[in-house]
């Protein structure tokens, strides 16, 4: 079974770390930095200032706020899932002392210096390390972001980062992957079970307690410094994610915002202990188009900097999701055509956010 590692490996994406720059340092927004066109068909708005109508923000809606303690937590997923794609959820038992340690890494790991971070950088055929978001390829402009990303074990590249206390922050990290694994496997099964999927009926999610033994996972630790510029600067562009769900921890500072159909960008504003989940292109797939993979995006501060950690969460590289055949019968065919999240990541590095249309089935 190939790694998740290799998995990103057979499809390289282009990214120029040469181009990386030393944030603080800058006064102004350089041009290579700075989004002025905008395409509505494909949703990258390359003007983030929220005084254009295309890039209101809507403070009229809200997204959902689940306790997972409640009894009907799966229900009020499930309606989550299918009308807005992304939630947020408080009461997961995850302690604030571990978010407070994730984020002391990430801060330790952003603050320091440019060359010390290049030390750690991503290999070109790479996918763990120091460098850009995977997206930015897509792309004409640079986004106003760095980014640190964790496949397997970290220790590599924390040694060229912290010589003498490297063990401190993988400790923190493991730890961290740990209780995000636990997370992910929990609200899996709430958000099959809102589907009518029981775990007998899922032959891939391994182990007698069906607890995903498998499955793949990769941790994206994400800076957004203060912007001298932010209603020209993007911090984070439009996508979707590849995954099955994405747990997503932000710090006190806002900035990102989901695309609601027929409303437009919808805050996701910090949540005291909360997570942020939404739904990946992959149980797009699996639930036949029913719960939507949410397009979202990040804007950035001008005083503040913004971080987040992002687990994402996937089957084994090899398994083939498909529309579950519980909801597929003489009324709803088959959106989509089997695909491994192996395949799935080439589609994506071809097609970018039109992958999910691109395995569209025709009618016939």
């Amino acid at each position: 079974m190939p790694s998740l590692s290799e998995a990103f490996r057979e499809h390289p994406l282009h990214l120029h770390h040469n181009k990386l720059l030393d944030f603080n340092s800058l006064e102004e927004l350089p041009d290579s930095y700075a989004w002025i066109q905008i395409d509505q068909d494909d949703h990258t708005i390359t003007n983030p200032n929220p005084n254009y109508p295309s890039n209101s923000c809507h403070g009229d809606e809200n997204v959902p706020i689940i306790n997972l303690n409640d009894p009907n937590a799966p229900k009020l997923i499930g309606n989550a899932c299918k009308t807005w794609g992304v939630f947020q959820v408080v009461n997961h038992g995850i302690p604030m002392s571990l978010f407070r340690d994730i984020q002391q890494t990430g801060q330790a790991l952003f603050s320091c210096s440019t060359h010390q971070k290049l030390k750690a950088a991503r290999t070109p055929d790479g996918v763990s390390g120091y460098g850009r978001a995977r997206i930015s390829s897509f792309f004409p402009k640079l986004m106003w972001s760095e980014c640190f990303t964790i496949v397997e074990s970290p220790l590599e590249h924390f040694i060229q980062l912290w010589p003498h206390e490297y063990n401190k922050h993988c400790d923190v990290v493991v730890q961290y992957e740990e209780a995000m694994k636990k997370l992910a496997q929990k609200l899996m099964w709430m958000v099959l079970t809102s589907l009518g999927i029981s775990k007998e009926e899922l032959k891939w999610a391994a182990g007698p307690k069906g607890e995903f033994k498998w499955a793949c996972s990769a941790l994206h630790l994400n800076s957004y410094p203060s912007c001298p510029d932010p209603d020209r600067a993007m911090g984070l562009a439009p996508h979707t994610d590849s995954t099955l769900l994405t747990i997503l921890y932000q710090n006190d500072v806002s900035g990102l915002q989901v695309l609601r159909e027929g409303v437009g960008w919808v805050a996701v504003p910090p949540l005291p202990g909360g997570l942020v989940i939404n739904m990946g292109d992959l149980f797009h797939i699996l639930s036949n188009g029913s719960y939507p993979s949410v397009l979202h995006r990040v804007l950035v501060n001008r005083t503040r900097q913004r971080f987040s950690v992002a687990y994402l969460y996937g089957p084994p590289p090899n398994v083939h999701i498909r529309p579950h055949p519980k909801l597929i019968g003489p009324n709803r065919r088959a959106l989509y055509r089997p695909v491994t999240w192996n395949e799935y990541l080439g589609t994506k590095a071809k097609y970018f956010n039109k992958a999910l249309s691109s395995l569209q089935l025709c009618a016939t």
